[in-house]
Formats: C-alpha cells, structure tokens, sequence
C-alpha cells in the first residue's frame, strides 16, 4: 500500500455533508483538505455501474485537474427487495429539474417496497468505496459496509441523503436520528476509513 505522504488532499465532491463527514474521519492526520468546489472542478460523468468504477473516475479525474492526491466517495443504499437498488444510482434518484430531493427519493424506495409487498424487515445496507488516486495515476481502494433495514416514516434531521429512512442493525434508531458524530463510528463511510487510515500512519 502506498503511503500518504504529502501535506494536502483534494476531496473530489461537491456534496457539503459527505465533506463534512471526510473532513473530521481526516482530522487527526493534520492533513489540508480542500475541496473540488474550492477548485470550480467539474463533476465528471459518472459512468460505471458500480462503486469503485464511479469513485475511480471522481479520484482520477480531480487528482489530474488540480495535480493533488485526491479521494472520492461512492455510495449509496442498496435495499434487498428492490434487487439492490437505488445502489450506485442513488443519487440519479434524488434528481429533480431543482436539484435533488431526498424525500422524494425516500418516499418512491418506500412506495416501490410498498408496491411489492415486501416483507419486514425490509433489509439494506448502506456501501461506501474510496479511491484515493495520485497524479501519477497510481490508486488505493478502500470498501465499506452496515447492514440495516428501510424503515417508515422517516425519523430524524441529522445526518443527510437516505439516512432518515435507514435503521442500523442492532440500534433503534435511524441514521436520521442519530448524533451524526456516533453515526460516523459506525458507518460505512467510518468501516472505508478504517482501512484507508493505514495510509496515514
């Protein structure tokens, strides 16, 4: 694995929450974050039908722009009864002429489980990959994952995306409700971090 060993790192999303989340996992590192919408760095299309594909076009594509090491996050909830999606088209399911709506997006994951008559628990998880990519093209990935369950109606304000409708295994509570800190403990962006903190040390 190859270490990190510069002073700055480019986050590659526009994503406020997701950078927020990024930023304090790094914190102890003592690392300068920056970020693509710092830079005015386009989002690039995102292509692939899968996690890694889609972080490695994001890592690649910031770290060739702005001539940094960059990491990007893929992620999404992949529900069981819905064969797996929204999966790496979460967010394509938010998107409205106006930006993106996650109750909207919550309410159609729990419209369709509702259209089939899906049994409970009404299992998913929550995926997250990293790419932290180099300029020179060399990458490490990193994958993580928390099994839950979609629960109804969507409870709580805190974190963002489909968390208000994602209920951890072995808590009561969901994503939504919990102290976004706690919930980055836990979660699958915590479990990818884990390991990518290897290259820090």
């Amino acid at each position: 694995m190859r270490k990190f060993a510069e002073s700055k790192l480019l986050i590659a999303t526009h994503n406020k929450g997701k950078l927020e989340e990024i930023i304090r996992l790094l914190e102890p590192y003592g690392v300068e974050i920056i970020s693509n919408a710092e830079l005015d760095l386009p989002e690039p299309d995102e292509t692939e039908d899968n996690f890694l594909g889609n972080a490695r076009i994001k890592a690649h594509a910031a770290a060739k722009a702005s001539g940094l090491p960059a990491l990007a996050d893929d992620s999404g909830i992949e529900v069981d009864a819905l064969g797996g999606a929204p999966g790496v088209y979460t967010a394509d399911w938010t998107e409205t002429p106006n930006g993106r709506d996650f109750p909207m997006a919550m309410t159609k994951v729990w419209d369709k489980l509702e259209a089939l008559k899906a049994p409970a628990p009404r299992t998913s998880r929550f995926c997250s990959t990293l790419v932290l990519a180099w300029p020179d093209g060399h990458d490490e990935v990193f994958a993580g994952t928390i099994e839950g369950q979609c629960v109804w109606p969507m409870r709580g304000d805190e974190g963002h995306g489909f968390d208000p409708m994602f209920m951890p295994d072995g808590y009561d509570i969901t994503f939504g409700e919990m102290d976004r800190w706690e919930k980055n403990k836990i979660s699958h962006r915590a479990k990818a971090f884990e390991k990518l903190k290897e290259c820090f040390e």
